[in-house]
């Protein structure tokens, strides 16, 4: 995580923790993210130093415990006038007190401090809030066995696959999305000052610019990179520190899960026709027959149900229209001893 990742982060855990809904969990998830890195804890440290000293800009309430607010009317009683109950001794009435004047030495003193107390604490918290302030919010999904492609507000494309889903949130120091379900292709616009990450779970993808796609598998999810250089790292889980980062070049298909990661140099023309499903397709090579119909699958409300081992085992290759599960059923049946079964809203291939 990049160090404006963190001040965000610590921003967020100073602003819940005071919010007055803090219980045991948030506690316990608070110590663990302290205990994960140095850099989380110092972070904090400076971030909470700077909301203590604020504390220091409150107006001095003469005769009022710290702490205490004064009630309404505290300051305007009059002489012979009780004061509300339980709001302190009464001080009379103020409307003819006069201060005795200040050198004019001393009132500039005290106007610089005033003022450069103010721009501390704006520097320490409201120059981050600014920084870390949304400046694009969304989420966009396409449907089943439908293709969307949406424009970034910073100049990047998106092609969402069938069924997928993303959540947009972009500041003026990173953009982020988060990949919540199926696979979306990216074309990321160059902007070095604002890596564009999207994150599955605890993995993220980061890039500056650069073409890349990220799919959400069961066991975690696999990246194809069609050009420029992505990076695949994870945050640090079960109290273990994160893992060294993950250097993906183009031509790179990795797949990231529970076991580590798994590179493979497919070469960029072979990266390119792994996202040929942006065009309508779907290429196998020598692919067993189980995975080919998992892939169809994807695509249609109508489903391909593998109903043996021997016909799943099957090993095809081609290139096929991915909305047109019917037509790749037909095929089958006539390139491998295969039977397929038209039941309702699925078709059952089995073995002849």
């Amino acid at each position: 995580m990049d160090n404006d990742a963190i001040e965000q982060a610590a921003a967020e855990w100073l602003a819940r923790r005071d919010g007055g809904a803090w219980n045991e969990r948030d506690q316990a998830r608070f110590e663990a993210w302290l205990a994960a890195a140095t850099a989380h804890r110092v972070a904090w440290l400076r971030l909470e130093s700077a909301w203590r000293e604020a504390g220091r800009l409150k107006a001095l309430g003469a005769g009022i415990a710290p702490g205490t607010v004064p009630p309404r009317g505290q300051w305007s009683v009059r002489p012979g006038v009780a004061p509300p109950p339980g709001s302190g001794p009464a001080l009379g009435d103020l409307s003819a007190l006069r201060f005795a004047p200040r050198p004019r030495a001393a009132r500039g003193r005290l106007r610089a401090a005033g003022f450069a107390a103010v721009l501390a604490l704006a520097g320490a918290l409201g120059w981050a809030g600014f920084r870390h302030a949304p400046t694009e919010q969304a989420v966009y999904a396409a449907a089943l066995g439908e293709l969307r492609t949406i424009a970034l507000g910073d100049g990047s494309q998106v092609t969402l696959s069938s069924d997928s889903r993303i959540a947009v949130a972009f500041s003026r120091v990173r953009r982020h999305i988060e990949l919540q379900r199926g696979e979306a292709f990216f074309e990321v616009a160059k902007d070095a000052a604002r890596p564009f990450v999207v994150a599955v779970d605890q993995r993220r993808a980061t890039a500056v610019g650069t073409r890349y796609a990220v799919r959400r598998e069961a066991a975690g999810l696999r990246v194809v990179v069609a050009e420029g250089t992505v990076r695949l790292d994870a945050d640090a889980t079960g109290g273990q520190p994160a893992q060294p980062g993950t250097l993906l070049p183009a031509g790179s298909i990795a797949v990231a899960g529970a076991g580590g990661v798994l590179v493979r140099s497919a070469g960029v023309e072979n990266a390119e026709r792994e996202l040929d499903w942006r065009s309508g397709y779907l290429n196998f090579s020598d692919t067993p027959l189980a995975e080919a119909t998992a892939e169809f699958n994807r695509y249609s409300a109508r489903k391909l149900v593998v109903a043996d081992p021997d016909a799943a085992a099957l090993r095809i290759g081609g290139s096929f229209r991915w909305n047109n599960v019917e037509a790749f059923a037909r095929l089958l049946e006539r390139g491998f001893p295969l039977r397929a079964e038209a039941d309702g809203e699925r078709i059952v291939l089995h073995s002849r």
